[in-house]
This record gives C-alpha cells, structure tokens and sequence, in this order.
C-alpha cells in the first residue's frame, strides 16, 4: 500500500451500521483486501483528524447461489473486507 487514500474505499451504508453509528458510535468502511488493524487505525485518525478506540476487520465472503436445473453455484456478489471503528 503506498497511500492511505487507498486503505478506506467507501463507507458501508445500511440499516445496521446506521444503529452502529447513532446507539454504538461505530463507524464502518470496506477497506482494501490487503489492509491491516494498524493501518486502517493510522489512515482513519489522518484523514478524520480522530482518536481511534478499537478497530474490527470481518472478511465478508461472496454470496453464492445454486442454479436450480443445473446444481451449479453462482457467484452473484464477490467478498469484501469491513471495517467497523
């Protein structure tokens, strides 16, 4: 990695990380797949200009679906990596 504008893609939007945001103070972006704890703690606190507290990585694995005819599987969504902060 030679930027930290690189570590952070994009913030992840949905209606669980809008309660990690409002009840929890969490915050959560899908970080590239190569990322560490440290350098989404050192990448997070450069461009938010905040202390972080704790950093959780999850690996969200693809969704996979079956073709019903055939019994092959599908790949409808590939995996990515979160961040919760």
């Amino acid at each position: 990695m030679t930027n930290i504008y690189e570590v952070l893609r994009r913030p992840l939007v949905t209606e669980k990380s809008n309660y990690q945001l409002t009840d929890l103070h969490q915050y959560v972006f899908e970080v590239s797949r190569n990322a560490t704890r440290t350098m989404v703690k050192e990448a997070v606190e450069t461009i938010f200009d905040v202390t972080v507290v704790k950093v959780n990585i999850v690996n969200v694995p693809a969704k996979q679906s079956r073709r019903w005819k055939s019994r092959r599987l599908l790949v409808r969504r590939s995996g990515y990596k979160k961040a919760i902060i």
